[in-house]
């Protein structure tokens, strides 16, 4: 995906969920939500352990399926070895685009993604891409 695209699809996108939202600030799973909070995003908090307690002013849900609205970006915080875990909830959710976080690859999962019809980005910071496309010149 090219800088313009990428820039296109977070200009419109208004609704971010974060699989994998902590509560701790110093986690990149709290700071990267939070800038994305900051700047204006909806962000809808995904973990277990921390459902119903709240987040970016959000009550944090356990699952992708417990979302009931549409989402444009989902930015994943999950090891590798978890994404297929999660590949029918994502699939079932349709996000406009599928964020995975530096560090964060799987061939097999990102393929199934494609060839469902998502975009998927990977290995790759949200708030860094985010700060990068829409800094002021």
């Amino acid at each position: 995906m090219t800088d313009q695209e990428l820039k296109a699809h977070l200009e419109k996108a208004r609704t971010i969920a974060v699989l994998g939202a902590h509560k701790d600030p110093s986690r990149p799973a709290h700071y990267v939500p939070r800038y994305l909070w900051e700047e204006g995003y909806r962000i809808l908090p995904v973990n277990p352990r921390f459902a119903g307690e709240e987040l970016f002013g959000t009550q944090v849900v356990a699952s992708l399926g417990e979302i009931a609205e549409p989402v444009d970006v989902l930015d994943v915080f999950r090891p590798p070895e978890a994404l297929l875990g999660h590949l029918e909830e994502v699939l079932a959710l349709r996000p406009g685009v599928v964020w995975l976080q530096s560090g964060i690859r799987h061939p097999a999962f990102e393929a199934a993604l494609r060839e469902a019809g998502l975009l998927v980005v990977a290995d790759r910071c949200l708030m860094v891409e985010h700060r990068r496309l829409f800094a002021a010149p």
